[in-house]
């Protein structure tokens, strides 16, 4: 079975949508890719760091969905990264109300020996440095994925290119994307951004779908449809570990399958927006998966004669 190692925050978040509002609950980037690459069955672990404040219930659910925490530290006398937001009636803006970084602030992740030879690596939203030390302690990956936002390119710029330099495939927004590459096309954007190493870029546009581009190619998948979003926290997440997950049970990292591996990470996070936090990744089960695909073949698929 290929491995799969997962970087990125595993927290607390307190959100706020038109639909309701919730306490603290388990959120974080790690969890929520850990979550959907669950879903293909691979062998995964997190690196990641809590405090001693993070209940034994949320590490028994990682053990219950297979997903290694020999790389999650636990300083006990430290507090677990909180974040905490309130979305506008569109649910695609949204207001930072708190940022706690506590045990996140001195985080220096140890990769486990035994996933030092994973297959693929799925490098949440973090800092740079951290991202970067984690390439270095691994040994010749099949596939390092990256995922990184607007502020590390506002504070950390010159350590983020050294990281976008050594991976193979960077997720980003297309605000995001305008900003690294300074083009506001995006077909320009990814054309300059593929420039500073990945091979492949894929430039997530939330309800509107994903584009992904490589070399002189390119492909869009659509967002489905949905009739209610309750809350859109780790949306992104969940589609870069569906994105990751399908990649490393298929073993397989050419274009035509890297596409299929956007329609299930676009169909995952269609799941994710269904309910507050991880509630939905959590109880969600094969058969709706595969269901919900069948919607997204018949979405996209179309017959035409061209001459």
């Amino acid at each position: 079975m290929s491995k799969l190692l997962i970087v990125g925050t595993v927290a607390f978040d307190a959100i706020e949508t038109p639909f309701g509002k919730t306490d603290k609950i388990l959120g974080g980037a790690g969890t929520y890719i850990g979550l959907a690459a669950e879903k293909f069955g691979v062998d995964s672990a997190i690196v990641s760091v809590v405090g001693g404040d993070f209940p034994q219930e949320y590490l028994d659910l990682f053990q219950q969905k297979n997903i290694n925490t020999e790389g999650l530290e636990i300083v006990k006398e430290g507090k677990t990264f909180f974040w905490s937001g309130k979305y506008h009636n569109d649910m695609n803006t949204r207001d930072t109300l708190d940022t706690q970084l506590n045990v996140l602030a001195d985080f220096n992740p140890v990769v486990p020996k035994n996933y030092k030879d994973a297959e693929v690596v799925m490098l949440g939203n973090l800092h740079p440095l951290v991202q970067l030390s984690v390439i270095e302690q691994v040994e010749n990956p099949k596939l390092i994925i990256l995922d990184t936002m607007n502020f590390w390119m506002d504070n950390t710029l010159e350590d983020l290119h050294k990281v976008i330099a050594k991976v193979d495939v960077i997720t980003i927004n297309d605000e995001e994307a305008r900003q690294l590459s300074g083009e506001y096309s995006l077909v320009k954007a990814a054309r300059k951004i593929s420039t500073m190493g990945p091979k492949y870029v894929v430039i997530k546009k939330g309800e509107h779908g994903a584009l992904l581009f490589f070399e002189n190619e390119m492909f869009f998948a659509p967002a489905l449809p949905l009739e209610e979003v309750f809350d859109p926290t780790g949306a992104g997440d969940t589609f870069a570990g569906g994105f990751a997950g399908y990649l490393t049970q298929t073993n397989d990292t050419t274009f035509d399958n890297m596409k299929n591996a956007i329609i299930y990470g676009s169909n995952l996070a269609s799941f994710c927006v269904e309910k507050f936090g991880t509630e939905r990744m959590i109880d969600l089960k094969s058969d709706e998966i595969d269901k919900r695909l069948k919607v997204f073949k018949s979405l996209t698929q179309f017959k035409i004669d061209l001459n």
